[in-house]
């Protein structure tokens, strides 16, 4: 058994220094403005609902290329990504923002809502969005992947930046996000991976509220970065987008073991 677990976590922790190679190459791609493809007249009844991404801390857009790609192969025609500025201190500031492009998305292809995916610090923005900032009036599902929604204790030196201190266990933020919010009309997803290393615990990606409408899914095998670029998470994420809620029953709903990718 602990052979199988070394083994395990060779191979995530391989495929997470694989990843993070190929990202460096696309990283400078994600800085450059998002082209945004012409849209036709608004219409609330024209294809599905747009997906807007947005990406962690230190980040950008780039991290999102297969799961876009993969996303557009499956009939969702409008997927767009957020870059928020890298200079950003406040999560709530970027919460703002998020608002901001969900409206100015809105108005542009006429639908009332949107889907969000969030890797990582994005979850938890957009989280902070529709519970906070009446987001869940325009959010029709929020899928997130590996976001510390407990708190994260992981890298203690890194408490220096004001971002890292907002996720961590007993902030001010996630204290915000504890507190009753009845009536939140967005469904939440929660992917969270057993060998997730920047979620320290791994269960903090799961997300635990008595009032919001959570489907939460375990993943093995794979790590922190692999989570938007996998396609098991992928083919898991479209089916979330493409859900109706009804397997969500009372406040949370919760997988009957792990999707394995290993």
């Amino acid at each position: 058994m602990e052979f199988t677990k070394v083994t395990t976590l060779m191979k995530a922790t391989a495929l997470e220094l694989a990843i993070l190679t190929g990202h460096l190459v696309l990283y400078p791609s994600g800085i450059v403005a998002e082209r945004l493809a012409p849209t036709p007249e608004p219409s609330p009844t024209a294809g599905r609902r747009p997906v807007l991404l947005v990406h962690g801390l230190v980040d950008n857009r780039s991290v999102f290329v297969v799961l876009r790609r993969s996303l557009i192969r499956n009939g969702r025609d409008c997927v767009e990504s957020l870059n928020y500025s890298p200079l950003t201190c406040d999560l709530r500031a970027a919460a703002e923002v998020l608002g901001r492009r969900v409206d100015e998305i809105r108005a542009r292809t006429g639908h009332a809502e949107v889907d969000i995916v969030g890797h990582s610090l994005g979850g938890l923005i957009a989280r902070y969005y529709v519970q906070r900032l009446d987001g869940d009036t325009r959010v029709r599902t929020l899928v997130t992947l590996g976001t510390p929604h407990s708190g994260t204790t992981v890298a203690p030196l890194a408490d220096a930046h004001p971002l890292v201190r907002q996720m961590r266990p007993g902030s001010d933020v996630l204290r915000e996000l504890a507190e009753p919010s009845r009536g939140c009309r967005t469904r939440f997803v929660s992917f969270w991976s057993d060998m997730d290393q920047i979620m320290a615990p791994v269960e903090t990606a799961r997300l635990d509220h008595p009032d919001l409408l959570v489907h939460d899914v375990r993943v093995s095998g794979i790590g922190h970065l692999a989570l938007p670029v996998h396609p098991t998470v992928a083919a898991g994420v479209r089916e979330a987008l493409d859900a109706d809620g009804t397997e969500v029953s009372g406040a949370r709903a919760e997988e009957p073991g792990a999707t394995s990718v290993a």
